[in-house]
């Protein structure tokens, strides 16, 4: 008896692919979203840049944004916008970052699904997306922990 042999069709297996960025104030609750086809050094940059726009962030009105090491985020090629800041978290802490309990929501919308394309599936992120951003208790109820400092400015002492 011979081995057992199964029927060969040809296929064309690929994977295209769609990244969301997401930033998020989480004693707002306000966040921000960008879709880009790839994680790169050169697409963080975009994202930051878009966000910085769209935030009106400047050199005289700055944000500080608190991210992990990963590389995308260390790289010395980042380009980082004017008035933003970097606090960077301790190795292999996303426990403390509270943008990665956004993408269990991000994922509600994708998950066990399958798409035509690309184009249908950045429609339902699209839509996911702007859901996010207008429900805004939902984001701070999961991402501003009890020991996230507020937003009042610090008082300047001489």
């Amino acid at each position: 008896m011979g081995a057992t042999r199964h029927p060969t069709a040809p296929s064309d297996r690929h994977y295209d692919w769609l990244y969301v960025y997401g930033l998020v104030r989480p004693t707002t609750g306000q966040s921000w979203w960008g879709l880009l086809p790839t994680v790169s050094t050169a697409a963080m940059s975009a994202a930051l840049a878009e966000f910085a726009r769209d935030e009106g962030i400047d050199a005289t009105h700055r944000a500080v944004i608190v991210w992990d090491g990963a590389g995308g985020h260390t790289s010395g090629k980042l380009v980082m916008p004017a008035g933003i800041d970097l606090v960077p978290l301790p190795p292999a802490s996303p426990e403390l970052q509270p943008a990665e309990r956004l993408w269990p929501l991000v994922n509600e919308a994708v998950a066990n699904r399958s798409f035509a394309d690309l184009d249908a599936l950045e429609a339902v992120l699209v839509a996911r997306c702007q859901t996010l951003r207008a429900d805004p208790t939902t984001i701070h109820d999961l991402t501003c922990y009890g020991w996230w400092p507020s937003d009042a400015p610090l008082a300047i002492r001489n």
